[in-house]
């Protein structure tokens, strides 16, 4: 949003234009909830009793991103993706590196293969660090999957990816995701 602060601290960006995500700073910033600074990707993932399945990606994107960048939220297939007999994926992190491999749709694939949600969700974490190298170094990348029978996985790159299930009875718990890298 627009405002004069926010102006002020991207013209104060300007001076330098230093394109560094900085993976898991949510993490380490004190927020009210429902303030300004209270943002990440949100990914969510439903299923009914009978196993249909839903889900949606919204994001409050990067701030100061380059020129013309479209995040992996807004792709099929990258931020979100569901497929009705096998259950959906989301992501969060830097989008570039998500869109690469089309992250979300690769876990379902994997999904549909026979994987586990968790295992899928591994399986395109592992890739992206082999495809990419020291090209991710620092970079946090994370996937959450949900399989037509209620079975849940998620894994990141870095720590610091947290996600909420919530059971059939409403009981919400919130966990960290496991990850390749440590901090």
């Amino acid at each position: 949003m627009l405002t004069p602060e926010s102006e002020k601290a991207w013209r104060d960006w300007l001076k330098t234009a230093k394109y560094q995500p900085e993976a898991n700073s949510e993490n380490r910033i004190t927020r009210t909830p429902g303030g300004a600074l209270d943002h990440d990707t949100i990914g969510l993932l439903a299923r009914t009793a009978d196993g249909r399945m839903a889900g949606a990606c919204t994001t409050s994107g990067m701030a100061f991103k380059m020129r013309g960048r479209v995040g992996d939220s807004p792709q099929v297939g990258s931020g979100l993706y569901v497929e009705a007999a096998v259950g959906g994926a989301t992501s969060t992190g830097l989008g570039e590196e998500v869109t690469r491999v089309a992250g979300s749709a690769r876990v379902v694939a994997s999904m549909r293969g026979g994987s586990s949600p968790q295992k899928a969700c591994e399986e395109v974490v592992r890739h992206i660090a082999k495809l990419r190298g020291d090209a991710i170094r620092g970079v946090q990348v994370g996937f959450l999957a949900l399989d037509t029978k209620g079975n849940v996985g998620a894994f990141c790159l870095l720590p610091g990816f947290t996600y909420a299930v919530t059971d059939a009875r409403g009981k919400t718990t919130v966990l960290k995701a496991r990850s390749l890298f440590q901090a």
